[in-house]
């Protein structure tokens, strides 16, 4: 559990002494080597707000790789955690603004407000609203996002008529993270339930059961998927007025230059791919779009084919962008032997393992390889039909 902070704490992090004390405090190091003298320090200058001062600069420095502008945001280390990551925000922000122009948009959890700040800065939305329950999170929202209208409510009581409601349920509990439906705060059947005929956007932990979502839940929405850069994010629930139910794979790649690569995936598409022989690269598909099924629609748009009809492995003749392609050397059986026999003729050293349809550990699995030669290489497992197959490959390329 990280520090619990108070409205006092906030109050004193907004004020021009609580700025420039975290500017100061975000100049030493806070490491574990200098941190019994840097709290002495901090204490004896600023107590009684001397932890608050050294969480928030913590807590910056653990969200710069996923929120935007982290230096600036007043934040507790659960609200950081849960946080949406800001390029899955913006591209939020913007579809819903390129939807549903002109809405008002009221995120009924807003935390800290880092959905907020996305919503605010695209043109085409008319307006935001936040609010939550917690008093001190919604302190720091009114820090973070000044242009918002904010208030203190329950998710489950309508407090708005805005056109679009949005909410990020919690999936985590003095218990620790939780994954069932029901468990959530608030749970999600109620706040699906409590605005019938409403737009409404729900986010959830990527691994939803999409199909039980539908038999228990009677969902009729759309479910898409997200990642990013390679990490599926969250299961996002699109419900109301103007929305076609489906399923959907969202998959961004930040580019070298800051850009974002954008690729989607819906079951609207076509699916009609064949099986067969191994082509020249085995393409594994982005997490998106193995946990939205839409594996097939993601093969017939780049010319893809399957090795197995049941199997998520693709290959090709070349690989799209953004995905991640192994150039097949060689086929081979999964036994140890035959699998030690050919690496050893490669003169593989560094190996990676990848398994799909094989109960094989590929920790386990290397240890009793023992690889000792020069070559990196990557070995793809997997099954054909009922027979195990091992793909010695070169190692993989993120296209």
């Amino acid at each position: 559990m990280g520090y619990s902070f108070s409205l006092d704490d906030v109050a004193f992090l907004r004020s021009r002494h609580g700025e420039k004390a975290l500017e100061t405090v975000s100049g030493l190091d806070l490491t574990p080597s200098t941190m019994l003298s840097d709290i002495t320090e901090v204490r004896s200058r600023y107590a009684p707000h001397d932890a608050a001062l050294i969480e928030t600069v913590r807590c910056r420095r653990r969200a710069r790789s996923k929120l935007r502008d982290a230096d600036g945001l007043l934040l507790t280390d659960d609200a950081g955690q849960q946080a949406t990551a800001s390029v899955v925000a913006a591209y939020r922000a913007a579809e819903v603004a390129g939807r549903f122009p002109g809405s008002v948009v009221h995120d009924l959890t807003c935390s800290i407000g880092a959905e907020l700040r996305e919503l605010v800065l695209v043109s085409g939305i008319r307006g935001v609203i936040g609010s939550d329950i917690d008093r001190v999170r919604l302190a720091m929202a009114r820090a973070n996002v000044p242009d918002a209208t904010l208030l203190i409510a329950d998710a489950l009581t309508p407090t708005s008529t805005a056109d679009v409601l949005l909410a990020d349920p919690a999936r985590r509990s003095d218990a620790g993270r939780t994954f069932r439906l029901d468990q959530l705060t608030p749970p999600l059947f109620e706040l699906l339930t409590t605005y019938p005929g409403r737009l409404m956007i729900v986010k959830c932990a990527p691994g939803l059961d999409h199909q039980m979502l539908r038999n228990r839940f009677g969902f009729d929405g759309e479910v898409q998927v997200t990642s990013l850069d390679g990490g599926v994010r969250e299961a996002c629930l699109w419900s109301g007025p103007g929305v076609e139910p489906g399923r959907r794979a969202t998959v961004l790649r930040t580019r070298p230059d800051g850009t974002v690569a954008e690729v989607e995936i819906t079951d609207r598409e076509d699916d009609d791919v064949p099986a067969g022989e191994v082509g020249e690269w085995i393409v594994d598909p982005d997490g998106a779009i193995v946990r939205a099924g839409l594996v097939r629609h993601y093969a017939h748009r780049f010319g893809l084919w399957q090795l197995d009809p049941q199997i998520a492995y693709l290959t090709g003749t070349s690989v799209p962008e953004g995905a991640r392609g192994f150039r097949v050397i060689e086929q081979t059986g999964v036994t140890e032997k035959s699998l030690r026999k050919a690496l050893a003729a490669l003169d593989c050293g560094s190996l990676e393992i990848l398994v799909r349809g094989l109960d094989v550990d590929p920790d386990r699995l290397r240890k009793k390889l023992k690889p000792r030669g020069s070559r990196s290489l990557s070995v793809v497992l997997t099954r054909i039909g009922r027979k195990g197959v091992a793909f010695i490959c070169e190692p993989g390329v993120r296209f």
